[in-house]
């Protein structure tokens, strides 16, 4: 089977590496790919959809597998289906599910999918807005309705803050196109989980439960960022939590998207609330999260590419893959000043670790000459992988394999995985 590869970061590393264990697969093109998967497959640095499409009609692509939100909300995959090539990840109407929050929103009222209370506001809403705010109880949550790399949501302690959010989206411009329009809702208590569900539109195979680290700092401080690292199984979804959660949220969703004529074959990756009322919708993605990917994938055996291939062409093979037993924590190293200003261009050593439970995913890299170097705010993935179901023991793995890598001013969290109450 000859596999196209969307995307090039930390989450394209690790679906790579877990396609590649696959006797079925042939070749694996990652477009454009980072230094981490030039040594699984090809990399190719062409962009945009047409040039896509030309290479896989002339590579005899069997399957497209999308990895970022950004080339499906612009429709990728539906120009891939429109030319009989199968596509991992749902087309651009459905793809809206994370591309504009106030759709998704709208679709879990009207199919009473629990989620926290909202209202949507433009620009022109602005005064509208400042008075919701001013009646509103805290701390409130403002979002940014497009797409902002995972660091359009606000959470506002109190009044001041929310008009200083809100100017951010309306007036600053902080977030682009991706805050024309915000969600202003309630603040939910309690700890956050993400659940993948690997989907045909009509069945699906919900993967180990994980957990991400959002806020840049120890103990869940600081700013927003893409993720900070994550863990998984994450035991704070028991059995008995998730098949609420997949009663309640997963099967509804996905009903209610073949009723809006928008069958969703592709990653439905949700972020769960777990409230004293029961588990809520924090938000949709259309694909696989990022780092929860370089956690849960390690965790599979069996054939994760005949998953993929299954689901693309509607008959999902649940029985492709497995939970394997083990456990993972993946610690993200960034570079310092990320998520705000941060320098690029600093070589990484230490990558040459010989400890087959230890992966390293590359996210933001370049190599030059011979060197890796830094190339983003998220730099790696340094991933535990572990035959036993201890996170105790997986943290520790993990945190010994980042104290072997190093790059001027990197900066990592300590904490990741402590949630999970280690013992």
């Amino acid at each position: 089977m000859n596999v196209v590869l969307i995307g090039s970061g930390g989450r394209e590393h690790a679906l790579a590496f877990k396609i590649t264990e696959s006797f079925k697969l042939e070749k694996l093109y990652c477009l454009p790919g980072n230094p981490g998967t030039s040594n699984l497959g090809e990399n190719i640095d062409i962009s945009g959809n047409e040039n896509i499409l030309e290479f896989c009609i002339a590579n005899n692509i069997d399957l497209v597998v999308i990895g970022p939100e950004q080339p499906l909300v612009e429709g990728l995959a539906d120009i891939l289906r429109e030319n009989k090539i199968s596509v991992f990840g749902p087309s651009k109407l459905a793809a809206q599910i994370e591309g504009d929050k106030s759709f998704s929103k709208s679709l879990m009222k009207k199919y009473n999918i629990p989620t926290a209370a909202f209202e949507v506001f433009d620009k022109s809403d602005y005064n509208n807005a400042l008075t919701y705010l001013k009646r509103h109880n805290y701390p409130v949550v403002i979002k940014a309705f497009g797409l902002a790399a995972g660091k359009g949501v606000l959470i506002c302690e109190n009044y001041d803050d929310a008009v200083s959010g809100l100017n951010d989206c309306f007036k600053n411009n902080t977030f682009g196109d991706a805050g024309e329009k915000v969600i202003i809702e309630e603040f939910m208590v309690g700890q956050e989980a993400s659940i993948f569900a690997v989907t045909d539109g009509n069945d699906y195979l919900i993967l180990p439960a994980a957990q991400d680290h959002k806020r840049i700092y120890d103990g869940d401080k600081g700013k927003n960022t893409g993720g900070m690292g994550a863990y998984a199984p994450a035991p704070l979804v028991t059995d008995k939590l998730l098949k609420e959660i997949t009663g309640k949220i997963i099967s509804p969703t996905l009903s209610a998207m073949k009723s809006e004529k928008m069958i969703y074959n592709g990653c439905l990756y949700a972020g769960i609330m777990i409230t004293e009322e029961g588990p809520k919708v924090v938000e949709f993605n259309c694909r696989f999260g990022d780092p929860e990917t370089q956690a849960v994938l390690p965790l599979l055996e069996g054939d994760f590419l005949e998953l993929l291939y299954s689901a693309a062409n509607g008959k999902i093979d649940k029985s492709s893959v497995k939970y394997n037993g083990g456990s993972s924590v993946c610690v993200v190293a960034v570079s310092g000043g990320y998520p705000d200003k941060y320098e690029k261009g600093f070589e990484i050593t230490g990558l040459n670790i010989s400890d087959n439970e230890i992966m390293i995913f590359h996210a933001g890299t370049k190599e030059v000459k011979g060197s890796i170097l830094t190339n983003g705010g998220r730099v790696l993935g340094i991933t535990s992988m572990i035959k036993e179901n201890d996170l105790k023991l997986a943290k520790q793995k993990a945190y010994e394999g980042i104290s072997k890598i190093n790059f001027n001013k990197m900066f990592y969290r300590k904490d990741i995985s402590d949630k999970a109450k280690l013992r």
